[in-house]
């Protein structure tokens, strides 16, 4: 049988080693001596039946399974550490732990979020952009901003996007007031992963005879939209990543239909907070924002 740790005491030590890659320099931190953290560590390999670093004569590497234990304990540890200190703070409904994409993060959350915050100065905005899915029920997230597939009649349906194929006015030639659909082919498409909603895009106007070039491909449309703005092709993005760089003049839009997309952002909730004032403000207030977004539209 596998063995099981009865003691949690060498976590915080063979977590603090492995970031440093050091025994002395993780005494340093901990206010200890190396010899201690030395045998915190290996006590902590005896226990687990594996080793988590290999000793060089002057500085210690971890192991495979030393590399998949230092990262699982440094997020238990973020996690733990966030946890008390909401606890020492006295009162949760000051803290507001909010996740969501990179993309909408960057490129829509962030611009927006100092209207929130005057509203409330009082809370303790903390936003975690990353474009894995958040652990609702560990308590390191209240609420998450999350892109799917749009299901009709979703009470938790914040928006649904749709995309616009974008370009810099430096782009245009000298005499040039816009590129059309007619002149997409003098330039670069750029492209989420796949050229397929651009050719959605072209089937649906009826422009899918040219000769196009699909020359630059990108994982995450807050990056597609910078290489836009820096003129280096038409971008087919996200409205709603696009939308503060269009209302400023930045981009200009391809004047078109936009093809069916049924993506859209929905909100999840960690449900032990789920009644507090916190959340009921923030979400109110995105809807809100999402409102006067889509009146631009109209």
């Amino acid at each position: 049988m596998p063995n099981t740790l009865r003691s949690l005491s060498g976590l915080i030590d063979f977590d603090c080693a492995a970031r440093w890659g050091s025994f002395k320099l993780a005494a340093q931190e901990l206010h200890k001596t190396p010899a201690a953290i030395s045998l915190q560590v290996k006590q902590l390999e005896e226990a687990l039946g594996f080793d988590l670093f290999v000793r060089h004569p002057r500085h210690i590497t971890l192991t495979d399974k030393g590399q998949d234990l230092a990262a699982t304990v440094r997020r238990m540890l973020g996690e733990l550490n966030t946890k008390v200190a909401a606890l020492q703070g006295g009162d949760e409904e000051k803290i507001l732990r909010i996740s969501t994409t990179h993309s909408l993060a960057i490129k829509w959350l962030v611009p927006r979020i100092a209207r929130f915050t005057k509203l409330y100065p009082e809370l303790d905005i903390r936003i975690d952009s990353s474009d894995q899915l958040a652990n609702m029920n560990d308590g390191s997230t209240d609420i998450a901003l999350r892109t799917y597939d749009v299901i009709p009649g979703d009470p938790d349906l914040l928006f649904e996007d749709y995309l616009v194929a974008v370009y810099s006015p430096s782009l245009l030639a000298p005499g040039e007031t816009e590129i059309t659909l007619q002149t997409l082919d003098r330039y670069p498409l750029l492209h989420e992963t796949t050229t397929d909603t651009w050719i959605r895009l072209l089937r649906h106007n009826n422009a899918l005879n040219g000769q196009y070039n699909f020359s630059r491909s990108y994982t995450n449309f807050a990056v597609m939209v910078q290489s836009a703005l820096a003129g280096q092709g038409v971008a087919l993005v996200s409205h709603a990543i696009a939308y503060e760089d269009l209302c400023q003049g930045a981009l200009k839009m391809v004047a078109c239909e936009s093809a069916p997309y049924r993506r859209g952002y929905r909100l999840l909730f960690n449900r032990s907070v789920q009644g507090m004032s916190k959340i009921t403000r923030f979400r109110d207030w995105l809807y809100e924002e999402v409102a006067e977004m889509q009146k631009g539209l109209n």
